[in-house]
């Protein structure tokens, strides 16, 4: 499911009207990595599988996606050609891995559609559930999450990381993430403003020709974890045309709709949650 001409915005209004109004994001894939056994305190965390356990990555993916993920996101948070390089895995290793993590969520959405399509539910009939609209988005993590030492929860990342550095350190990731066939680019846990600014700057650079959303955490209810105002994150990203929803995650739940109603009054983009939904306007009054 590609752009194929049709501007971004349009591409995710289709989608989440396809969905009903909104859209149900997968949940933790490292938390049910671990729940089948996987020891992921690893600088790689969720990737180290795709080195290891690739099948178990598509196998939870899968159940994501029957359990009525409308959305299911790959296994490239922390996947970068640094991080494996590091792990002994030459260059060419890396990159093949990182297209791999699309593909994988790409293959557990096919095998999805093929058992919708052999009437996979039909004994569910009497509870009306259908074969429903299904996007694979590729993460990307934060700089911090490579380093590996808690900087993703503070954007401190020190002097000597400037808006080049994260541009750079960034470039190739993206340029394969968004050539893997996925259907978005999900920017992750941003930090910082300054990274922000990187990505929107890279995806007009590298002429990325499929949608993105950015997602930011933060721990004061105003503010990204580095401190930068949200409403200052959330004009960087509606300054990039590619960039279709802006939302939260790895943030307390009780900060979430302040955060969400501050987004609103920069942004007109979708926003999404930590909760796991895409929202097609504005929130429901009972959020």
């Amino acid at each position: 499911m590609g752009l194929e001409g049709v501007e971004p915005s349009s591409f995710m209004a289709d989608f989440l009207a396809g969905c009903g109004g909104y859209a149900v994001v997968d949940g933790g894939l490292a938390t049910e990595l671990e729940r089948h056994g996987q020891d992921l305190n690893d600088p790689l965390w969720s990737a180290k599988c795709l080195i290891s356990f690739p099948q178990l990555v598509r196998r939870v993916h899968l159940d994501y996606l029957e359990a009525g993920a409308n959305v299911i996101i790959s296994a490239s948070y922390q996947a970068t050609i640094q991080g494996f390089e590091a792990k002994g895995l030459s260059i060419e290793e890396a990159e093949t891995l990182i297209k791999r993590s699309v593909e994988i969520a790409c293959e557990a959405r096919e095998i999805y559609l093929q058992r919708c399509a052999k009437g996979y539910w039909d004994f569910l009939d009497s509870l009306k559930i259908d074969r429903h609209p299904v996007l694979v988005a590729a993460s990307v993590g934060s700089y911090g999450a490579y380093l590996a030492d808690g900087s993703e929860y503070s954007g401190n990342y020190g002097a000597s990381v400037t808006l080049e550095t994260l541009k750079e350190f960034h470039r190739r990731r993206l340029q394969i993430l968004a050539n893997s066939g996925a259907d978005l680019i999900a920017f992750e846990t941003i930090p910082n403003k300054l990274e922000a600014q990187a990505y929107v700057e890279l995806l007009k650079e590298e002429n990325i020709d499929i949608p993105a959303w950015f997602s930011f955490s933060s721990t004061d209810g105003t503010n990204v974890v580095s401190g930068d105002p949200i409403t200052e994150c959330a004009n960087i990203a509606d300054s990039c045309s590619q960039v279709v929803a802006v939302g939260i995650n790895c943030t307390p739940p009780r900060l979430i709709h302040g955060l969400i109603l501050s987004i609103r009054k920069v942004t007109p983009h979708l926003v999404y949650t930590n909760k796991s939904l895409l929202y097609l306007t504005t929130l429901p009054a009972t959020y």
